[in-house]
């Protein structure tokens, strides 16, 4: 056969002088080719590698190597060379032992965001270009050329290992996301008034409606083995709600005065996000909501709470600061220590690091560090009448354990019901407020749909199933109004990281943990141990749960080109504008001297007496004041208007990849992760838009 003419030969494929010869070695890559290294002076990039392993027309030797700007790897194919003076790319080889390495830290993490896909002859069957599933770490290629995800999962989605291991791991996810679920109320109740029996009511309520709402979404909502709770992203406007003017002047009964108002508004905003859910609108409105929407919308709830954490703590300081030093140790320093398979450090720190700083205070308190001579905690401060008590007096009830009743005044048995505290009243102005709010909460929970489908599900849901979930969401926080938990009811950001924590994604664990809780919340002095929980320490927690809050927003940049100037200027500017924005709300009327009768970490939440907005309507000032005083509000409009107006390519964006309906009503796989049970199904067979 003729020796092809030189000039007729790919240009696209390259190769070194020296690899013409059969005895030369190949040049070794350099570092640039082995970590994948690209410069992008202007910024922008049209990679296509958000979840994709394609053959580039370039060749090069064969490595999976990690690209530093975009945050995940490229694999490039062999080495070309020539064979009797013809080119011939040697095809990758789909076998077990092929692992499309991906960058993940030692908590595996994903950081893909689509299917991974190899252009290589499939031996059973092809995959339609247009279906697309979002990948996993560690992975491993199919014979279908899909990926075989979450190897490193103790428990998936729908296994059943055992009463006992399922047991164990229930109860172990929800200790581990304790905070998230108990914190709340102890900072909400006490801003309105609530004395420590009604702090140790609202906890076992919300531990029951917790329990009972993720039964609810694991059988009738995503089925995704994800906790329901009051989220931090209703903290923020519910203590604007607290702090409105017409609640300043209120003495009497001032608790259950406040609480009527937040379950009408809760109960209203919750109607709206089931509208959003069971209409099919999310499942459109999704279509603008990706990782640079989502991440600095979560990221700034997180870090709207600094005018709130470290202040108190700073009223106890060795109390606090070790509350917050012990948790960090035992996150990060002893993370990695593993006692029977189990990192006991990492998934208990919360709870660890509690009741170790919950022993320090016991010993303070028992030594006498906090006894002042003459000065008694019960006495209420304004009939306190020597000087010397008046200056100590604080720093008794912040670092001193013994200060709260909540356990002995509890009583053993309570069962939680609806409208406990009362009818609920209804605002418009109030209820527009948890409108905006209901529709934060559904784009935290978006992204935490997805990055737990990529832990633990065959493949991502379906916008049907998708909007089914926040549908739910909806009537969850529906029942926390009408049982009054003073906050709704929504997945809980942390699901994410205490799946990938502790390798479970069992849905029937999660089931039965929430059994579990709703027991426990029956039995009072429960909730009367946790309203117990000294402030300071409280705050402490706190500090640590908004940090990792701050976190895991930000960690939704994995699934988009976080080199990008486009992405870079987005995050950029939602975040300064969520934080400068509301600080012009905040501050907007008020003068340095100006003597407010709430505590200063309470005064950013009182802006709907003074904000910028006065004109003639007063609900409209207190709805356009309130809104825009909110951090995550201002991030989500700010990334939402500025990622849906400034053109990017998907895989720059990140954008989302959900499961084609189509696929999904072939794929039993998918029936059984998202079908709904009991042949409920079959009853919405006909609501295409909240189903497969």
């Amino acid at each position: 056969m003729s020796e092809p003419d030189p000039k007729t030969r790919q240009r696209s494929v390259q190769w070194s002088p020296a690899t013409t010869s059969p005895e030369s070695k190949p040049i070794q890559p350099s570092w640039a080719k082995k970590t994948g290294f690209k410069p992008k002076f202007s910024g922008e990039t049209n990679a296509s590698d958000s979840g994709q392993i394609t053959l580039p027309p370039k060749s090069r030797e064969l490595e999976v190597s990690t690209d530093l700007e975009a945050g995940r790897v490229r694999a490039t194919p062999p080495t070309a060379a020539p064979v009797n003076g013809v080119l011939k790319i040697p095809q990758l080889p789909v076998s077990k032992d092929f692992v499309a390495k991906k960058r993940r830290d030692s908590d595996g993490v994903p950081s893909t965001n689509g299917q991974v896909k190899v252009g290589v002859e499939q031996p059973e069957r092809r995959t339609a270009r247009s279906e697309e599933v979002t990948g996993s770490l560690p992975q491993t290629v199919d014979g279908d050329g899909f990926v075989v995800r979450h190897s490193h999962m103790k428990y998936e989605l729908r296994d059943s290992p055992g009463l006992v291991p399922i047991g164990v791991y229930g109860i172990q996810h929800y200790v581990s996301i304790l905070g998230s679920l108990i914190l709340i109320p102890l900072v909400i109740v006490p801003a309105m008034g609530g004395s420590h029996e009604e702090t140790a009511a609202v906890v076992s309520t919300v531990l029951f409606v917790s329990g009972l709402t993720t039964l609810l979404h694991t059988v009738f909502g995503s089925r995704l083995p994800l906790i329901q709770g009051p989220s931090f992203v209703y903290l923020a406007p519910v203590l604007a709600i607290i702090n409105s003017p017409e609640f300043q002047g209120l003495n009497g009964n001032k608790f259950r005065h406040i609480m009527k108002e937040l379950q009408g508004a809760i109960i209203i905003g919750s109607a709206f996000q089931t509208f959003l859910g069971y209409t099919g609108l999310m499942s459109l409105l999704v279509r603008f909501i990706n990782p640079v929407v989502v991440s600095p919308t979560i990221a700034a709830v997180g870090l709207s709470f600094y005018g709130y954490g470290f202040p108190i703590v700073g009223t106890c300081i060795e109390i606090g600061a070790v509350q917050i030093l012990v948790v960090i140790v035992f996150s990060l320093y002893l993370r990695k220590i593993s006692v029977l398979g189990h990192r006991i450090f990492l998934i208990y720190a919360v709870p660890l690091g509690l009741t170790m700083t919950w022993a320090v205070a016991f010993l303070l308190t028992e030594a006498g560090a906090y006894n002042y001579k003459g000065c008694d905690t019960n006495i209420p401060a304004s009939n306190i009448v020597s000087e010397h008590c008046r200056k100590h007096i604080s720093r008794m009830k912040q670092c001193r354990i013994d200060t709260s009743h909540a356990l002995k005044s509890s009583q053993w048995f309570k069962f939680p019901y609806p409208l406990q505290w009362g009818t609920p009243v209804f605002h418009w102005k109030m209820a527009l407020v948890m409108c905006v709010v209901s529709l934060i909460s559904s784009v935290d929970s978006v992204g935490s749909y997805h990055a737990s489908s990529l832990l633990v599900a065959s493949r991502p849901p379906t916008p049907g199933v998708l909007s089914r979930g926040i549908g739910l969401e909806g009537l969850s926080s529906v029942l926390a109004g009408l049982w009054g938990t003073g906050t709704g009811s929504t997945t809980l950001t942390e699901n994410v990281h205490t799946i990938a924590v502790t390798k479970m994604g069992s849905r029937r664990a999660v089931q039965l943990g929430a059994f579990i809780l709703i027991v426990l919340s029956l039995v009072g002095k429960v909730g009367g141990f946790i309203a117990s929980i000294p402030v300071v320490m409280v705050a402490g927690l706190l500090c640590f749960m908004w940090a990792m809050l701050t976190a895991l927003g930000l960690s939704n940049l994995r699934y988009s080109e976080a080199g990008s100037s486009r992405n870079i200027i987005i995050i950029g500017l939602s975040l300064f504008f969520s934080l400068s924005i509301p600080a012009y709300f905040q501050q907007y009327g008020i003068s340095p001297n100006s003597n407010l009768s709430v505590p200063r970490h309470f005064q950013p939440y009182i802006v709907a007496s003074h904000g910028p907005f006065q004109s003639k309507y007063g609900g409209l000032n207190y709805f356009l004041n309130t809104i825009f005083s909110l951090h995550m509000v201002v991030a989500f409009l700010v990334a939402v208007i500025l990622d849906n107006t400034v053109p990017g390519s998907k895989q720059e964006r990140g954008v989302y990849v959900w499961s084609e309906p189509d696929v999904a009503r072939r794929d039993p796989t998918i029936a059984k992760d998202y079908g709904l049970p009991l042949r409920v199904g079959r009853i919405f067979r006909w609501v295409k838009w909240v189903g497969l």
